[in-house]
Formats: structure tokens, C-alpha cells, sequence
């Protein structure tokens, strides 16, 4: 043990770690590094120096101007840029690394990152990439971290994981491909579904928290969680939709399920619809333990309602993003519990209130009676379905300039709610994650 602490504190002196762009993660890497005694060389644009040099003033983290100077005076050196642009920066950073440096990104999809690394990093240098499964106002403690060694020794492993035990994370051992595979299974279909939920109600011209007939947990769980989104930078969404081609398949199935779905409930043949979700039902909840307990409750959300209308049971809801869901795994064949461990915040929640919808008795009988009987709800599905439709295709198109364009809109027309739904938002999965972990 003594031995141990004696290399870590030789590691802390003589080893220097660098964050290249200093977003959200990087910050949070970049404070929390220094904190736990390690030397954090940083930078952002160049245009952000000045700025930087201020705001991280009385802290021990060590602003330059750029990443040349960072990756030549750093022996780990992280690049905390969306997924966009990894290429880009790796290709005029990169040949200023440090010689016989590690190097790692914090992109959400690592096949064009580590692209960039083979192709532009000096051969010398070892590549030891990360990524945090939660975003930047999640705490890190106790959530998955995904380590890949993709061309670094044992010791140099070692090293890395050391670094990271700040975080208090969980770790997770995976290649890029196996990350890249399991975070389109369970993100891209769960950004997919709060985003299209983003879209339709702006264009039904709703704040779901002031309308009566939007009560209950569930309801809660899909408003706070959606604004939780778009309160964040456009391109942490984008990144892992337009750069990971097995995301691109989650999500056109997730508009070919609403849309399928959504026929049959228009169409009002409700033994068709009841036959299909049962088949989802029974291949993503059927072997489930008895003595599995709900991941999350109705009960469990009521207290987290972002209007002013008191919770009072639930209102009947056709829950066509729920049941979009479930179907878009059955089709795909995806188990949604295989994941878990690789599981962020908002899947969990997203999984819990599916889970709930549908292994609650009575729920999803109450639930397709109501899509295809009460056509209240026929304007808001029907909008869902579109901007479902919307995403597949900017995605299918790789388009991040109308992905920000749509992305932003929603975002603006949202923007007042965002610090309320932000304190809720963390009230609920601190909660959540509390019950689940």
C-alpha cells in the first residue's frame, strides 16, 4: 500500500495532465484533476485566453494559450471536443504532442476519434481514450466511466486509471467498437425520443407543465428530463446521433416505430397494436426475475412536477414515446438490461419509465385503450411522430448544420423554464439514481 502511494505521489509530481477545450466536461475534468493534487495544464480557443486566464484564476489549474503548448508541456493529454470536430483539432494539435505521451478524447462516438489519432499523432505516442456515461451537472461519483486501451502498456494503463479515481467513478473496460455499439443502444434512441418530445410541443405551442391533462410521474419524468436536454450545447447530442453509424439505425427504427404505431392508432385497430406491444412487452420484460422490482414508480416522480398543478393520480395518456420505444428494442432485438452497466442517468430513467408503463398491471391495457379511443391526444402524437421523423432524417443526412438550426430553436423557445427544470431535474435524478445504483 505504502509502495503504491509512493508511485501515485511520484506520478502527481512528475507527470503533468492536459485538457484540450474547456466546455462542460473539460471544466469538470479539469477542476477536478487539480483538486486532487495532480499538475492540469488547459486551454480553450485562443479567443477564450483571456477569459480563461481570469475565471480560473486562484485555482490550480495552469491556462495556455493553445493546444500546442498544452500537448508539449503534457504527459496525458485529453481532448474534451465534440465529436464534429475531433478531426480537425487532432490534425493541428496532434504532431505537437509531447514524444512519448498518452493521448485520449472525451467524444461520445470513438470511431472518428480514434481516427483522427491514428492518423495524425506521432507513432510513439500511446492512446488511452475515456468517456464519462453522464453529463457535466450530473456528480461523477458511483457513475460509469468507459477506459479503452487502445495502444498503451500496462503500466501506462495504470497510470490513466489512477488519474481517474478522482472522479470516483465506475470504471468500465471496452474497446472503441464495443463502446461505440453499446452507447447507440442505449443513448441514441433515448435522446431521440426527448427531443422529438422537444419539438412537438413547441409546435402545439405547449409548456406541458401548464396543461392539467399532462399529470402524474411519468408525465413529470418526460418534461424535466426533456428540458434537461435542451439546456445543454446542441453538439453533445449530435456528436453521438451523426458519428456513430450503429446509432443511426437506433434511431430511423425509432421513427419507424412511432409512425407504425401511431397508424394503428389512428387507424384504431387496437387488437393489431395490442398483439405488437405485447410481443415487445414479453421479449424486453419477459425474463425478467420475480423478484425484480421496478426500477422507478409513478409515486416515486409525483413530487417532482415543474408547473404549478398539483399531482392527483395520473391522466390516461396514449404514451406514444413509451411504447415507441419498447418496440424500437423488440425490432432491433436489443435487451436494454444488457446495458446497464454502461447505463447514463437518462437511460436509467427512461428504461425505469418504460418498465413501469409496461410491467405495471392494468397500465398498458388503460394505455391502448386510450390511444385508440380518446383522439384528444391524436394532435400531440401526431406532432411527436414528425419530429421523430425530423431527427432520423437529419441524421441519416449527417446535417449538424440543421441539426444545430433545429436543436437551438427548441432550445430558445424553452429558455425561460431551464434554471427551474434544471434544480427539479437534479432533485429527481439524484433521487432516481440513489433508488437505482
Amino acid at each position: 500500500m505504502e509502495k503504491d502511494q509512493a508511485i501515485i505521489n511520484e506520478w502527481k509530481r512528475s507527470k503533468a495532465i492536459g485538457i484540450i477545450g474547456l466546455g462542460d466536461m473539460g471544466r469538470l475534468y479539469a477542476l477536478r484533476f487539480a483538486k486532487a493534487g495532480w499538475q492540469v495544464n488547459a486551454c480553450d480557443m485562443e479567443s477564450q485566453y483571456s477569459k480563461n486566464m481570469e475565471e480560473y484564476q486562484g485555482t490550480a489549474v495552469n491556462i495556455l494559450k493553445n493546444g500546442h503548448y498544452v500537448s508539449r508541456a503534457s504527459d496525458y493529454i485529453i481532448y474534451s471536443v465534440d465529436a464534429e470536430s475531433i478531426s480537425k483539432i487532432v490534425s493541428i494539435y496532434g504532431p505537437s504532442t509531447k514524444m512519448g505521451a498518452i493521448v485520449g478524447g472525451q467524444t461520445s462516438c470513438k470511431a472518428p476519434e480514434i481516427a483522427a489519432f491514428e492518423a495524425f499523432l506521432p507513432k510513439d505516442v500511446e492512446i488511452i481514450t475515456c468517456h464519462s456515461l453522464h453529463g457535466p451537472k450530473v456528480n461523477p461519483v458511483g457513475q460509469p466511466l468507459v477506459l479503452i486501451n487502445h495502444r498503451g502498456t500496462k503500466e501506462s494503463f495504470r497510470f490513466v486509471e489512477t488519474l481517474f479515481t478522482c472522479l470516483e467513478s465506475k470504471h468500465v473496460y471496452l474497446t472503441a467498437e464495443q463502446h461505440d455499439r453499446i452507447t447507440a443502444d442505449t443513448q441514441a434512441v433515448t435522446h431521440a425520443a426527448f427531443l422529438s418530445m422537444g419539438v412537438a410541443w413547441k409546435a402545439n405551442n405547449q409548456f406541458p407543465w401548464e396543461i392539467p391533462r399532462w399529470i402524474g410521474g411519468i408525465e413529470n419524468a418526460k418534461i424535466n428530463i426533456s428540458l434537461r436536454i435542451f439546456s445543454n450545447k446542441w453538439h453533445v447530442y449530435a456528436g453521438l446521433a451523426i458519428t456513430n453509424p450503429a446509432a443511426h439505425k437506433q434511431i430511423l427504427q425509432y421513427a419507424s416505430s412511432s409512425t407504425e404505431l401511431f397508424k394503428l392508432m389512428i387507424s384504431e385497430k387496437e387488437e393489431e397494436l395490442r398483439t405488437r406491444l405485447y410481443a415487445a412487452k414479453k421479449f424486453i420484460f419477459g425474463n425478467l426475475d420475480p423478484s425484480h422490482s421496478l426500477l422507478l414508480s409513478d409515486d416515486l416522480l409525483d413530487k417532482f412536477s415543474l408547473g404549478n398543478v398539483p399531482p392527483e393520480g395520473h391522466t390516461p395518456n396514449s404514451h406514444l414515446s413509451l411504447l415507441a420505444v419498447v418496440d424500437s428494442w423488440y425490432q432491433l432485438g436489443i435487451v436494454p438490461y444488457d446495458h446497464m452497466i454502461c447505463s447514463t442517468p437518462l437511460f436509467r430513467i427512461w428504461l425505469g419509465v418504460t418498465e413501469y408503463l409496461f410491467c405495471t398491471p392494468g397500465l398498458l391495457e388503460e394505455c391502448i385503450k386510450t390511444a385508440v379511443t380518446d383522439r384528444s391526444f391524436r394532435p400531440d402524437d401526431l406532432e411527436f411522430t414528425l419530429a421523430a421523423r425530423m431527427w432520423s432524417k437529419i441524421v441519416s443526412f449527417g446535417d449538424f448544420d440543421l441539426y444545430r438550426k433545429e436543436f437551438e430553436t427548441t432550445q430558445i423557445y424553452f429558455s425561460e423554464k431551464f434554471p427551474e427544470a434544471t434544480r427539479i431535474g437534479n432533485e429527481m435524478i439524484k433521487t432516481i439514481l440513489e433508488k437505482t445504483n
